[in-house]
């Protein structure tokens, strides 16, 4: 037998292949801090985030604990027909959907509103004593705000309710209201958290030229007109980003502070997707149905987060990709 010449056609190849990531190996260990900062922060995301993805063939499955993940039966689209045709699927969106978007057309200006604000502000100390207290109830746990609710809002022993008694007038069933846990729920959350949500728009503003407003008051534009003609459009990219986020996380409602909220006589509104993922899957042990009903509500997210990011960068410059 006779070998086979080697003609050297692969050897150019080769050698450009191994120089490429010789180059990128070169470029890893000049970079290794950078890449060892960023490490435990992939190990997370591949650990909670990816690995956990192989249980969504329970959305498929009939889970049986003694069979496992792997072995239990398949029962094709049976767990979301079930839920489909169930009596509480329309209530579960109407109750998600509204007060998300209730959520979202309350709680996204107003972060922008309190940093336009803080912007104006010129005496330091004043500005950063404010800031200070608008993020202080971020870091509020949603338990002890819940609690704190319970203590203004309570129908006998409330505060809000005892001076309503005085004055004469009739308690209001603040916490076991139908129609009024939505606006309870979004305003109370806009106390808590549109202080913190404003730094980013308060970066965004920092970063815009200070020559910009320098020719504007030169041109004696007031500084109404400024916000409306320089900062504003300046940190409507940002916004936009937000927006977006915002908008892929319209069926992810957390069910902290709703299950917390929660009773047998505000049911009607405080149902919501998440409650209900919560009680199948770890209050009734069905985990098949409650993993179909997550991952359709995730699927309605990603439609959602991509037609929305298409829509702006159709429109406008400015998309997530």
């Amino acid at each position: 037998m006779y070998k086979t010449l080697n003609t050297g056609e692969e050897s150019p190849a080769r050698s450009l292949r191994q120089d490429k990531w010789r180059r990128r190996w070169k470029k890893i260990c000049q970079s290794r801090e950078l890449y060892l900062f960023i490490l435990p922060a992939v190990i997370y995301f591949f650990l909670f985030n990816y690995v956990p993805i192989y249980g969504v063939q329970l959305a498929f499955k009939y889970f049986n604990p003694a069979k496992g993940i792997w072995g239990s039966d398949w029962v094709g689209w049976d767990n979301f027909m079930r839920f489909f045709n169930s009596y509480y699927f329309w209530r579960l969106i109407r109750n998600t959907v509204w007060l998300s978007l209730y959520n979202l057309l309350v709680n996204f200006p107003f972060p922008i509103l309190l940093a336009l604000v803080f912007n104006e502000v010129n005496h330091e100390k004043l500005k950063k004593a404010v800031q200070t207290i608008s993020y202080a109830p971020h870091f509020v746990s949603v338990v002890v705000m819940v609690g704190i609710l319970n203590l203004f809002f309570n129908q006998n022993t409330g505060m809000v309710n005892v001076l309503l008694r005085a004055m004469g007038e009739e308690a209001i069933p603040f916490l076991t209201s139908s129609s009024i846990f939505p606006t309870l729920y979004v305003w109370t959350g806009v106390w808590q958290h549109a202080g913190w949500n404003s730094i980013i728009y308060i970066a965004a503003l920092t970063g815009i030229d200070p020559q910009l407003h320098e020719a504007a008051q030169i041109d004696g534009a007031s500084r109404f007109k400024r916000i409306l003609h320089i900062n504003i459009p300046c940190i409507m990219p940002t916004a936009i980003i937000m927006f977006i986020l915002d908008i892929g996380r319209v069926m992810s409602l957390g069910f902290e502070k709703v299950y917390l909220m929660q009773n047998s006589m505000n049911i009607e509104t405080s149902q919501v997707i998440s409650t209900f993922v919560y009680e199948a899957g770890l209050i009734n042990m069905d985990y098949g149905f409650s993993t179909a009903i997550g991952l359709f509500n995730n699927v309605i997210n990603i439609i959602l987060l991509l037609s929305v990011n298409k829509v702006a960068k159709r429109v406008g410059d400015t998309s997530l990709f």
